[in-house]
């Protein structure tokens, strides 16, 4: 790192954030430009603050850990009442920030991306693949507060690519619900510890 790097994150007053930027600038070989965007986005205050604990703790943190809320979408349509059509636009538009945003090494396999349920296709909003934790990542678009039936969705969408796209060696399917507006207590009792939710946030 250089000393524009030390520079940015010691104007920092948190020792905990501090440390948090200067690892992601060791971990991911960030540019001076790409530190400087994490941190005008408040990476850090985005965290869980389970995440934060463990990151203090140094625990060992989960995919799920490493997801913002909320997660900050650039908005070139100017609109804040947009439907899913035009958030998952505006993901597509900018979508290395937005995978960058998701944590580490995620890469993108497709969008609307058709599966078959008896004599029907259904889609997935994107299926991404993330590298590091050896899984596939269901994500779901939704322009509304977060409901049970986002969860069932979800949950066979996942299902469905651990049955028929995931390989023996893969773990299995994390599932992300990107929501307008989060609602903990669906999550608090949903069944299934795979599934995240987190708030969009647009700018």
């Amino acid at each position: 790192m250089s000393w524009s790097h030390y520079r940015e994150v010691l104007s920092l007053k948190n020792i905990n954030e501090i440390i948090y930027y200067l690892n992601e600038c060791e971990n991911k070989n960030l540019t001076i430009k790409e530190l400087q965007t994490k941190i005008k986005n408040n990476e850090y205050a985005r965290l869980p603050n389970d995440t934060r604990n463990k990151l203090i703790n140094r625990e060992q943190l989960q995919l799920s850990d490493l997801v913002p809320e909320p997660i900050i979408i650039k908005n070139n349509s100017l609109k804040n009442d947009i439907s899913e059509y035009t958030l998952k636009k505006l993901i597509l538009d900018n979508l290395d920030i937005f995978l960058k945003q998701l944590g580490s090494n995620h890469t993108y396999v497709g969008n609307e991306y058709p599966i078959k349920l008896g004599d029907r296709y259904n889609y997935i909003d994107l299926l991404l693949f993330n590298i590091e934790y050896n899984c596939y990542v269901v994500v779901e678009l939704k322009v509304t507060e977060l409901k049970k039936e986002h969860i069932g969705q979800i949950e066979v969408y996942m299902n469905y690519i651990d049955n028929n796209l995931k390989r023996i060696n893969h773990n299995k399917t994390i599932g992300l619900i990107i929501v307008r507006e989060n609602n903990e207590y669906i999550i608090k009792y949903s069944s299934d510890e795979r599934i995240i939710a987190r708030e969009y946030r647009l700018i």
